[in-house]
């Protein structure tokens, strides 16, 4: 079965997208411009397989199309670029509602009880297997991208973050010195964010990644692939750490 669903990939990977594909790539990712050929080629391959093996629904009366499916792939393939991945291998489904929706909350009372609320949201995931997605809020993303800010690229990077089941904000890296420079500079940069937010200081990364490591991580991917620059200027180690993570630097597309 492993042999077979390589092989699978292998042909996918190589097969570009239809020209209508392609348009909507160009439209909704605004760096795919900004690629090198090469890295254009890989990306519309990783997208199709991302597109053949991830289910894609619609969900509160939304009717899924190409555009949703298309661009929402081409998101989780960006973060894959360049990377041996496998895929997000604990994501099965992709989820999409129209706006914003209710998802249930357990906030724990003393040591063994419960309170069960809901709360809006505009994106989830789960180390279950699913990926939910607000469109109204991924679309007005796309249309603000030096906002830096883009739910989609948030979501997929908790699915990166999920494929070892901590998902405490270290991803999967390949040796422990990898670990050990990443603990040290996600801790540091973490604590001074937390630290600003706690004093009222103006930050480049969203007031939400204080919210734990594993967020922090989240709004981190988003800034590091949309506005590399002001990242790479105000958080210099962590520019580097994801830079070297990713396999990419985003400052050198001149965003």
């Amino acid at each position: 079965m492993w042999f077979l669903r390589k092989r699978r990939r292998r042909a996918l990977e190589s097969t570009p997208l239809t020209a209508s594909e392609r348009s909507i790539v160009a439209r909704n990712l605004v760096v795919y411009g900004l690629l090198a050929a090469v890295d254009r080629a890989e990306l519309e391959g990783k997208t199709r397989v991302l597109l053949a093996e991830k289910s894609f629904e619609g969900c509160g009366g939304l009717e899924l199309d190409d555009e949703h499916r298309v661009t929402i792939a081409a998101y989780g393939a960006l973060l894959l670029l360049h990377r041996d991945s496998g895929y997000y291998p604990v994501l099965d489904s992709v989820l999409v509602y129209p706006t914003a929706f209710l998802a249930p909350v357990r906030h724990p009372v003393g040591n063994v009880a419960a309170i069960e609320t809901e709360e809006e949201r505009l994106g989830e995931s789960s180390s279950a297997g699913s990926l939910v997605l607000s469109w109204e809020d991924a679309l007005a993303d796309i249309e603000d991208p030096g906002a830096g800010i883009s739910v989609v690229i948030h979501e997929f990077a908790h699915q990166l973050d999920e494929e070892d089941s901590s998902g405490e904000g270290v991803p999967t890296l390949q040796s422990r010195a990898e670990y050990k420079a990443w603990h040290e500079v996600f801790s540091r940069e973490y604590e001074a964010h937390c630290d600003d937010i706690d004093r009222g200081r103006r930050t480049l990364l969203d007031e939400y990644a204080a919210e734990s490591p594993a967020e922090f991580f989240a709004v981190a991917s988003e800034a590091f692939f949309l506005i590399p620059l002001d990242l790479r200027m105000r958080h210099p180690d962590l520019y580097r750490r994801l830079a070297d993570y990713y396999r990419q630097d985003p400052a050198e597309w001149g965003i």
